[in-house]
């Protein structure tokens, strides 16, 4: 073996091969004195990273492939204690929404990286596949309509130790969903220590207070072995950044008591979380010889509640007029006592409507009755995550195998969300309706079976082949539990105009929807590296699998490294990826609440692919998306500076989304009724999942990093850019051009933060600015105006009493700067007629600073 005056990091490669995990920083740390210095340099070397490669991990500088490595401690420097907020806020080329009114993405927020939807990024924790949620979001942005990711928020800042994000294609090592990146979560490992701390924040408007109390402790296990736990609750109140709503506003003028101009009807903001609980165990065993046994999981639980549309006295159909507001429907429950009187709105004084409806006989039933100042339903549900994985890996010592590393692992995760609706009717029972109902559940289930194996080959070259291959096996299933009978049943008033089936906003899940769907497939993979000479680094992936629904596919991935000098190097990647339909994807059908061109409410059916009715307007069946993508790079890692700047292009065909909204009108439901199908009434509109549209997206990443003394202390400066652009090359007529629109412009193009980090003896400073640039604001899914750029800053001064006890404080968004206002200019609607005041697609949420208070006691 040559000698080199730069490390490939073999010696530790085989160590965290064999199971020993290496401390990775977010950015270079810089001391005074000689030996601090060379303390410093060792752990610059040790930026070793699990993802990227399947034979070896390796250092970041070193790494063919883009990896961010954020530490847990940079995490936790954020006045969000939600997992999705603090990785977005420190990695540029994601983005999460706010999501309000969004049905159940209101519950589980997706995650996009790279401008894709969520369920093409591929989670991992400690390096093992997490499952994906029960959630299917329905109204999901367009970027992630119909998308089914995993639960990020069910992961506590306490139980990580860093987070490597791999901004590169990777199927071919990692399968399905990997066609963005991978995310790998690594737990806390730590043996003795831990810590106790208690947050409290609010928004600077006064609301959405939030209260948290985490913790982590790490014990031996006995004394070969780890056991570290961490445990987190919080909850949180909902926000409001709300106008009154201009239905509201009408009522008030037409004399109606029930409604109060100072109190909106219809709340756009976040919702309120409560008794947030969440667990990380992480444990591990040294068995002797090189062998060891791991074991981890999770669970965690909480209930979520938000608001929904309002619903106008005198305008919802279904509910109280179906003549676009001229009388109201008046249901007649005993017909021997006669017909029903009209009652009329032509004089829209609520004093005059008022007198007609007391005025109604006994057995005539309308909804005004009840909610003479119209009902918002408000929606919400109980998510509940668990998972647990174990194996045992190490080196076989004898036969042919000798000198082969192997990891065997199961790995079983489940999450359940459980929903409910509450100030709401199933309006074809009149009378008889509940006003709270329990819709039913999603229950998504996985297993993996893994075989990992890792050798090292001499064949010649500048060092030893490294060769990765296995096998996977899986099982996924999604369940839709049935909800109560009230939220789903026909009710005997659905002849009468009160024909919107089930409770009203989200309609339960019947017998007929309900059911267990099943898919197993396999994997096998292949993963060959090798230094080739001293300054060129080559790798190459194959993976195959095999689905039991739409068979096989094959994918591939070449990757480079060449060294120029010492400090810099360029690397490249290209690839082939895909990313396989969900079963809830391909067998989900309910019904969800949005709004029509010209915003009103309307009632829309997701069918699944296989529905005789979904395919008579187009849907066929799912197939997988299919990739390509390429990475062009450069690495400059000298002796107070480290970048990297990564231009890369994602094609991918067939994308996978929920088709744009058919209208059904009579005469189409009385075609589908001429055909023999049943609860057509209430139909307005109709869509399904499809394979119909394909998407470019070209971007840029660069990542600095400069470490110095400054200020008789030490200082960290960090930048982080992405530019990132989408084009939807191939779209049909099912896809929608609105949609399309949403695709290529609600993320903005740019984001960037600047870091800087500074440490003295007791105290500590983290100051972050954050440029978000122009982005397509959208409103109720309706008005579309461009939104002009914004900068926010970020700041956080932490105080350390002694070495226990420690206190902070800080701000997000310190200056309170304003997301852009909705602006109804030649948008057809009167100003603030819809209830927002700021559009949900705003890159940095939509409800302002926030501050916080922090203390901490470490031991």
């Amino acid at each position: 073996m040559q000698t080199k005056n730069y490390s490939r990091l073999s010696t530790c490669i085989r160590c965290a091969i064999a199971g020993v995990t290496t401390l990775a920083l977010t950015a270079p740390v810089w001391a005074n004195t000689e030996e601090q210095t060379q303390a410093a340099a060792q752990e610059r070397v040790e930026r070793i990273a699990v993802v990227g490669s399947r034979s070896a991990p390796r250092s970041v500088a070193d790494s063919p492939v883009p990896v961010d490595i954020i530490g847990g401690d940079e995490l936790m420097k954020s006045g969000s204690t939600d997992m999705l907020n603090m990785m977005t806020a420190t990695v540029p080329s994601m983005n999460v929404h706010s999501h309000p009114i969004s049905d159940a993405a209101t519950l589980i927020r997706p995650l996009n990286l790279r401008g894709l939807s969520s369920d093409s990024t591929l989670i991992l924790v400690n390096g093992k596949r997490r499952h994906r949620s029960a959630v299917i979001t329905m109204l999901g942005g367009g970027l992630n309509d119909g998308a089914q990711g995993p639960d990020i928020s069910a992961i506590p800042g306490a139980a990580i130790k860093q987070v490597e994000i791999l901004r590169d294609g990777a199927a071919a090592q990692y399968g399905s969903d990997a066609i963005a990146g991978v995310v790998n979560f690594v737990l806390n490992d730590r043996d003795e220590g831990g810590h106790i701390e208690v947050r409290r924040g609010e928004f600077y408007a006064g609301d959405g207070t939030s209260n948290e109390i985490n913790a982590n402790i790490g014990l031996p296990l006995t004394d070969a072995g780890f056991f570290n736990i961490s445990a987190q609750y919080k909850a949180s109140d909902a926000t409001s950044r709300s106008t009154q709503h201009a239905s509201a506003v009408n009522q008030v003028a037409y004399g109606n008591p029930n409604i109060s101009i100072d109190q909106p009807v219809q709340v756009w903001g976040s919702p309120k979380i409560s008794d947030d609980i969440a667990i990380f165990a992480n444990a591990g065993l040294d068995l002797g010889n090189g062998r060891e046994a791991y074991l981890f999981g999770n669970y965690s639980e909480r209930d979520v509640m938000g608001g929904f549309y309002f619903r106008d006295p005198y305008t919802r159909s279904q509910v109280f007029s179906n003549d676009g507001g001229q009388t109201l429907i008046v249901a007649n429950t005993d017909f021997s006592q006669g017909d029903c009187p009209v009652v009329s709105l032509a004089d829209p004084t609520f004093s005059v409507v008022n007198a007609q409806v007391q005025a109604l006989p006994a057995h005539c039933f309308t909804f005004f009755s009840w909610f003479p100042g119209g009902f918002t339903p408000s929606f919400g549900g109980n998510i509940t995550d668990t998972s647990l994985v174990g194996g045992t890996k190490g080196e076989f010592q004898s036969g042919f195998l000798a000198g082969t590393m192997y990891d065997f692992s199961a790995t079983v995760g489940r999450s359940e969300a459980g929903f409910k609706i509450i100030n709401t009717v199933n309006s074809t029972l009149g009378p008889d309706s509940p006003t709270e109902f329990d819709p039913g559940r999603y229950i998504q289930l996985e297993k993996h079976f893994n075989a990992d194996f890792y050798r090292f080959v001499p064949v010649g070259l500048y060092e030893d082949l490294a060769v990765a291959g296995g096998l996977q096996w899986s099982e996924e299933s999604f369940e839709i539990v049935a909800g109560e009978t009230a939220s789903w049943e026909v009710g005997p008033y659905v002849e009468q105009g009160l024909d919107f089936i089930g409770s009203n906003g989200y309609p339960g899940f019947s017998p007929d929807a309900a059911g267990v769907f099943v898919r197993r497939h396999w994997a096998a993979y292949l993963d060959v590296e090798a230094e080739v000479t001293e300054h060129l680094l080559a790798g190459f992936a194959l993976r195959h699998e095999d689905y039991e629904t739409f068979g096989t596919t094959t994918n591939f991935k070449l990757t480079g490294q060449y060294r120029l000098t010492d400090d810099f190097a360029i690397r490249a990647s290209t690839s082939t990826g895909f990313r396989a339909p969900t079963v809830g994807q391909a067998n989900i059908s309910t019904f969800r609440t949005a709004t029509d061109d010209a915003g009103n409410l309307v009632d829309i059916a997701l069918l699944a692919p296989s529905n005789p009715v979904a395919q008579l307007y187009g849907a066929t069946e799912l197939t997988p998306e299919t990739s390509k993508s390429y990475t062009l790079g450069l690495v400059y890692s000298g002796n107070s500076f480290f970048m990297t700047a990564d231009a890369y292009r994602i094609d991918i065909d067939d994308r996978l989304s929920q088709s744009a909204t058919i209208n059904i009108d009579d005469t189409e439901r009385q075609r589908l009724r001429d055909l023999g199908f049943k609860g057509v009434e209430g139909l307005s509109q109709l869509n399904f999942y499809t394979n119909d549209f394909s998407t470019r997206t070209t971007g840029l990443d660069i990542v600095m990093n400069y470490g110095t003394a400054l200020l008789s202390g030490r200082s960290t400066f960090s930048l982080a850019y992405n530019w990132n652009k989408t084009e939807v090359t191939r779209f049909s007529d099912i896809t929608g051009a609105f949609k399309v629109s949403r695709l290529e412009k609600d993320l903005p193009k740019q984001r960037a933060t600047l870091t800087w980090s500074q440490e003295w003896n007791d105290i500590s400073m983290f100051l972050r600015s954050n440029y978000y640039g122009s982005y397509q604001g959208v409103h109720f899914d309706t008005i579309a105006k461009q939104a002009s750029s914004k900068v926010t800053f970020d700041l956080e001064v932490n105080y350390a009493i002694n070495d226990a006890f420690s206190v902070a404080v800080g701000a997000q968004n310190l200056f309170d700067t304003k997301p852009e206002r909705v602006d109804y200019t030649d948008t057809g609607f009167p100003q603030d007629f819809l209830g927002g005041k700021y559009y949900e697609t705003s890159p940095m949420g939509i409800n302002g600073g926030f501050w916080y208070l922090r203390g901490r006691y470490s031991f």
